[in-house]
């Protein structure tokens, strides 16, 4: 079994290198920190683009995996950098700690999307999207909070809640919302005060929500992972992204 996992996983990194499907390093900032994040090798070709916001550890597979795949459907992709060079947490009480300060401090979590958001657009992009995983879904909804310069957002299993005494503004961007049926994380009445706020901001919205599935039902690497639905889920990123950005 072994064997043969590693003949899959190294058919898989020829079959990228041979499309030209290999991710670049690129080294960015926000004010006075440094950032790296990861750019399609498509860069510099007139084409749209999409914004990936990884989950609480930082750059991880699933994002990169993200990145390749959107390539190969014509996107350019950019991964953002949010926590900056040496910051990325070493476990997950490190994770919580430091996505919980840009989770309270949403406008600093702006500050860095809006940063990925300008190197997507150096690198090519014309029209922009931003899809994000669990922290970096709460990311895709901080972006249409914002009122940052996107077509659309995608908050692939995100928290849905903000501060009670943040009001409800007008959200141009585009929403779609990929959301486990079982994610513990989620309380009804966030899902309830999500709905309102996207109403009062007479947004284009849709909520999909996917039975049998925990919080992280798109990773592989997760114990939640639900191959099934993390396909339909992905299938309706790539259809709603088609659609607002073709």
């Amino acid at each position: 079994m072994k064997n043969q996992s590693f003949i899959i996983l190294l058919s898989l990194l020829l079959s990228n290198a041979a499309f030209g499907q290999e991710l670049k390093e690129v080294d960015y900032k926000e004010g006075n920190q440094a950032l790296k994040g990861m750019v399609s090798s498509n860069a510099g070709k007139n084409l749209p683009g999409v914004l990936i916001l990884p989950a609480w550890k930082g750059i991880d597979q699933e994002a990169k995996d993200a990145a390749i795949a959107l390539e190969k459907e014509g996107y350019i992709a950019f991964i953002a950098d949010i926590y900056g060079v040496g910051n990325t947490p070493k476990d997950n009480a490190a994770s919580s700690k430091l996505s919980s300060q840009y989770k309270n401090d949403y406008q600093a979590y702006q500050k860095r999307i809006q940063a990925g958001i300008d190197e997507l657009k150096k690198a090519g992009a014309t029209k922009v999207a931003v899809i994000g995983y669990c922290f970096g879904g709460t990311g895709a909804l901080e972006t249409a909070r914002g009122g940052l310069p996107v077509e659309a957002v995608v908050c692939i299993h995100g928290g849905l809640a903000k501060a009670a005494d943040r009001p409800n503004g007008e959200i141009k961007a585009k929403v779609l919302v990929e959301h486990p049926a079982d994610d513990a994380g989620v309380k009804p009445e966030h899902y309830e005060s999500l709905v309102k706020e996207l109403n009062e901001g007479k947004a284009d919205w849709q909520i999909i929500t996917y039975a049998n599935s925990k919080h992280t039902f798109t990773n592989p690497e997760s114990p939640d992972y639900n191959p099934t639905m993390a396909k339909r889920a992905w299938n309706h990123t790539l259809m709603f992204l088609n659609e607002v950005l073709k």
